[in-house]
């Protein structure tokens, strides 16, 4: 396995990137990734850059760009240059692929589709590997018919054998003869992505491509090319690679919609889930240090090294996001967290109260929807709609109870959580029943339902005026 160094020219900086091709939102794995290469450029005081590789014109759309630019800026990842955009780079893409066949690195292929049908049906037929069979490779082209279109093909070699010392998978060789003559010049002139990401990656200095473990296959059809161009003009150096595992469901299967494979605007629009949280759980899926779980971003960039990385895929798992998630809603400066518990509940929150019950209302809660549903009764309005099990509590006993606990806290004129659990306290002891026989039907009263923070937080942060008339409106 490769060791752990910055780089392999000790003067070269550190340039790593994220390139995601925008035909949709920034899904599980696409976040993971980009947030391994930002905290590896971080930790080296390198450059992290971003491609977005749009040159599938048919599936690349601006929304799903935009969805994996605000993603990305949510989680707190920052490029250190603009977004380069593979789809204005084709010129350029096209004289590299020009350079390998003037110089005999690469050649016309005129195959017509049909010949190339024909071939795949006989390679089926014969139980035999899927590719192209060279067939063009040595032929002079002055063979093909006068201005027949034609592909431009890379030659790669067909003995002997390629290997990678990757940061992850260790060192993995492949023979040169599984790899066939692949297109990278289209029929049409438009560039094939296998060319597109080599030459992009060189022109932007990328010194380390970490990437999902499903890309290992194209590092070793990419490597002629690298090769090929430093014959040609030199500087091509290949980059050091790390495949990382992919990460899988709870259930051990592939990630799916069903396991959480979603793109990180939802977690934080339908999950309620804070972006430290989401950094926080993507950083363990598949590295580790020690047995750390909560850390820091500060402490991530001071830590990640790719030797933490597991060989094995992780597994994805929602319910142990949400309960990340709550431990940083709990450390979250409850100035900041109100406002995003006020858009969850409408233009009628006032953050000024949300920002004082925070402490007494993010203690259990896992999201921004279960704080915005736990201080829904603060902003509710009278009458408040009961739920089934509040209901019951409001029977002839509960009233009652309710019609001595309005008149016990109408004399009380020092509204603190001290004073009023002192008066409530004293309240049952005279009843000759237990406090919770008398908190209860007050909490249906003051929130409609049977859980709430503790009954006291609840009179204090109502205020006296509305508490008692709330009371009120269910004592009668």
């Amino acid at each position: 396995m490769a060791t752990e160094t910055p780089n392999s020219s000790a003067s070269a900086p550190v340039v790593t990137r994220f390139a995601p091709s925008p035909t949709g939102f920034l899904h599980i794995g696409g976040a993971r990734t980009a947030l391994f290469n930002w905290l590896f450029a971080r930790h080296y005081g390198g450059k992290a850059l971003l491609r977005i590789e749009d040159t599938d014109k048919k599936r690349s759309t601006q929304e799903a760009i935009d969805a994996i630019l605000d993603g990305l800026d949510w989680l707190g990842l920052d490029y250190d240059a603009e977004p380069v955009f593979q789809s204005h780079r084709a010129e350029r893409h096209a004289q590299v692929a020009h350079q390998l066949l003037e110089t005999g690195h690469a050649y016309k292929c005129f195959a017509t589709p049909e010949e190339l049908e024909a071939m795949r049906a006989e390679q089926r037929a014969n139980k035999q590997p899927m590719r192209y069979d060279g067939r063009w490779r040595d032929r002079d082209p002055s063979e093909a018919p006068e201005g027949a279109p034609f592909a431009v093909r890379l030659k790669t070699p067909v003995e002997g054998e390629a290997t990678i010392e990757d940061h992850v998978q260790g060192a993995v060789s492949v023979k040169n003869e599984e790899i066939d003559d692949y297109i990278i010049l289209r029929a049409d002139g438009t560039p094939t992505y296998m060319l597109a990401v080599v030459v992009d990656d060189h022109d932007m200095g990328v010194t380390h491509v970490i990437r999902g473990d499903d890309h290992l296959n194209n590092a070793f059809r990419q490597l002629p090319i690298y090769h090929a161009m430093d014959v040609i003009e030199g500087g091509w150096a290949v980059p050091e690679y790390a495949h990382v595992p992919l990460i899988h469901g709870a259930d051990g299967a592939k990630l799916s919609k069903r396991h959480g494979a979603l793109g990180a605007e939802t977690y934080r629009d339908e999950y309620g889930i804070l972006p430290e949280a989401l950094f926080n759980y993507l950083l363990r899926l598949g590295w580790g240090h020690g047995d750390r779980e909560e850390i820091t971003q500060a402490e991530a960039i001071e830590l990640f090294e790719l030797s933490g990385v597991g060989k094995s895929p992780s597994r994805f798992d929602l319910k142990k996001l949400e309960n990340l998630n709550g431990h940083y809603i709990r450390e979250k400066n409850n100035t900041d967290l109100a406002p995003l518990v006020a858009k969850r509940i409408g233009e009628h929150a006032d953050i000024s109260l949300l920002t004082e019950a925070m402490p007494v209302l993010k203690t259990r809660a896992k999201n921004l929807d279960e704080l915005a549903e736990g201080a829904g009764f603060l902003f509710a309005k009278r009458p408040l709609k009961m739920s089934e099990k509040a209901a019951k509590l409001l029977d002839d006993d509960g009233r009652a109870r309710l019609r001595s606990v309005s008149d016990a806290l109408s004399s009380e004129n020092n509204w603190t959580i001290e004073a009023l659990e002192a008066s409530t306290k004293a309240l049952a002891e005279e009843l000759g029943l237990g406090l919770g026989k008398l908190a209860q039907p007050m909490r249906a009263a003051l929130t409609g339902t049977t859980t709430s923070p503790g009954i006291y937080d609840v009179l204090v942060l109502l205020g006296r005026d509305e508490s008692l008339a709330r009371i009120d409106a269910q004592a009668a």
